[in-house]
């Protein structure tokens, strides 16, 4: 019977600790997304971190008849060096629309809290156009890092993720669609 209890209070404890985990990070998660839902959005600022990205420089970077071009041109020991500053450089851009993309969710939950349901309707639209962003940039990290590690390797994803984003710039810039961006919760546009 003794050993029976000696090798049950290691297990109840190990039970215990598992449980105060648990709700440990229970109570973090309620925290932030309670904090994230009433925290006060300045739209203005996450329209300007949308608008950050250049898109034309960005799509030189990935442009597939200038790396044909450069792989022509050069001797492949400087084109492969040269090719994994570019994707380096292109994994920035990729890391910038990611930030864009956050920008863009800050803005469609914003306007989800509106009272008008345009502007809900709206809102709803951008922070899906958001999560296709995010989940984008995502794939062309992956991408760009395998061709860092393999400058021969050529993926199309990223040609993808940019019109993407323009198309998402597009639609959040638009005249009159950013004209009923003053919604509760927000410090102005």
């Amino acid at each position: 019977m003794e050993q029976g209890i000696s090798t049950f209070a290691p297990a109840m404890i190990a039970t215990w600790s598992l449980v105060a985990v648990s709700l440990l990070a229970l109570g973090t998660l309620a925290y932030s997304a309670i904090r994230r839902r009433t925290r006060q959005v300045d739209l203005k600022r996450e329209m300007e971190a949308f608008q950050a990205p250049d898109v034309e420089a960005f799509r030189n970077l990935v442009d597939p008849a200038e790396e044909d071009y450069l792989r022509d041109q050069l001797p492949p020991a400087r084109f492969r060096s040269l090719k994994r500053q570019r994707t380096w450089a292109a994994l920035v851009y990729t890391r910038e629309v990611g930030r864009a993309a956050r920008a863009l969710t800050m803005v469609g939950h914003a306007q989800k809290r509106s009272a008008d349901p345009a502007i809900q309707a709206t809102g709803v639209q951008y922070a899906d156009d958001a999560l296709r962003l995010r989940l984008g940039a995502v794939q062309a990290s992956f991408c760009l890092a395998a061709e860092f590690v393999l400058p021969g390797l050529r993926t199309r994803t990223v040609l993808a993720l940019i019109d993407r984003y323009r198309q998402s710039a597009e639609t959040l810039l638009q005249p009159g669609r950013s004209a009923g961006m003053e919604m509760p919760g927000s410090k102005g546009a």
